[in-house]
């Protein structure tokens, strides 16, 4: 069986290269995690320009390889198996990573595992906490993805039970940070602003919370709006804006959002684990909140380090590890990238 593997991410903005070991208990260990982020050359734009993203992995993709193989004392040869986002994620994105992946396969004569980005997100968390109960529930929130993801099998079965039907939470934070006059991305800034205001301050809407609403789905549209909505009234008026109630309220409006579907949720399909990972997983107020919540409903609660919720290598090497460890096989080398690749499948 592979014990050292690869795992190489280029679904968005950050190059990330990671190495694990796979032991003999299944249990896997993260020996480097080397990430190159293309962020302050989307800053201007507001937003990840895929062009801007595709030219920045070619770039940094064999820098990044090279500075993950010196933090673990490896060489190229001392890896068994490769692992590498076939999706979802930006076409051109993800094209550089997958090129590069099939041409480290070929050259070292080893497996390549095409798998899915919003599973590693998920099999990332075993990195820390060890391996996952045999049935829980993910919270997966990012600048692209909000979703409750009911998790089986790690390797091979993931539901999604709930899903943002406009933006994602990330996004709105970007577009909220844009109307407060924050720097992109958006997350950190409203959350440090946040510290200092009253979540309370502000009553902004809660996004399909209806009797009438899907259960499980998602949508903050609406706040974004709203947020912008107030904040044009108060200019009108010639008030000055009070920037960290007007961050604190969004933020609590998302929070309170997230985590009561994630809560009913667990409940509904009788899960004692919840698992957040994402980008936005790294928001104080949501970590809290969930926190409170979860110790109220009896529910164990899991989330990675900051590094490990935002897109890196590591956490694809770990997926590629699962996936290895479950016996299911690799990838042909003539497999093209999906931009819109399905949670349900984990690996092609």
């Amino acid at each position: 069986m592979p014990r050292i593997i690869m795992g190489i991410e280029s679904s968005c903005d950050e190059t990330g290269v990671g190495l694990v070991r796979l032991h003999d208990d299944n249990t896997v260990e993260l020996l480097a995690d080397e990430v190159a982020s293309s962020v302050d050359q989307h800053a201007r734009f507001g937003g990840v320009v895929p062009e801007v993203a595709s030219r920045a992995h070619l770039e940094a993709m064999v820098p990044t390889v090279e500075r993950a193989f010196g933090k673990a004392g490896l060489k190229l040869s001392d890896v068994d198996a490769i692992a590498v986002t076939a999706g979802p994620g930006l076409a051109g994105a993800l094209l550089v990573g997958v090129a590069a992946a099939k041409a480290y396969a070929a050259a070292l004569d080893i497996p390549l595992y095409g798998v899915n980005h919003l599973a590693g997100h998920i099999a990332v968390d075993t990195l820390q906490h060890g391996p996952l109960p045999e049935r829980c529930l993910a919270l997966l929130v990012s600048g692209g993805h909000t979703q409750l993801l009911l998790v089986d099998d790690i390797a091979a079965k993931i539901t999604e039970l709930g899903s943002t039907v406009d933006d994602a939470a990330g996004e709105a934070y970007d577009k909220v940070a844009r109307v407060l006059g924050l720097p992109y991305p958006g997350g950190p800034p409203i959350d440090k602003a946040a510290k200092n205001g009253d979540g309370t301050a502000i009553a902004f809407p809660r996004g399909m919370t209806g009797p009438r609403d899907a259960k499980f789905d998602f949508s903050f549209s609406g706040l974004k709006t709203a947020v912008a909505r107030w904040v044009e009234g108060a200019e009108r008026r010639g008030e000055e804006i009070p920037v960290d109630d007007v961050a604190a309220s969004f933020q609590e409006a998302v929070a309170d959002v997230l985590t009561m579907k994630a809560i009913r949720a667990a409940k509904e399909h009788g899960v004692d684990t919840l698992v957040i990972s994402g980008g936005v997983a790294a928001n104080s107020r949501l970590s809290e909140l969930a926190a409170e919540r979860c110790a109220e409903a009896g529910i164990q609660l899991r989330v990675p380090r900051p590094r490990l919720c935002t897109d890196n290598g590591a956490m694809i090497a770990a997926l590629g590890a699962h996936v290895v460890a479950a016996g299911r096989p690799r990838t042909a080398l003539d497999f093209s990238a999906n931009p819109a690749l399905p949670v349900q499948i984990v690996s092609i």
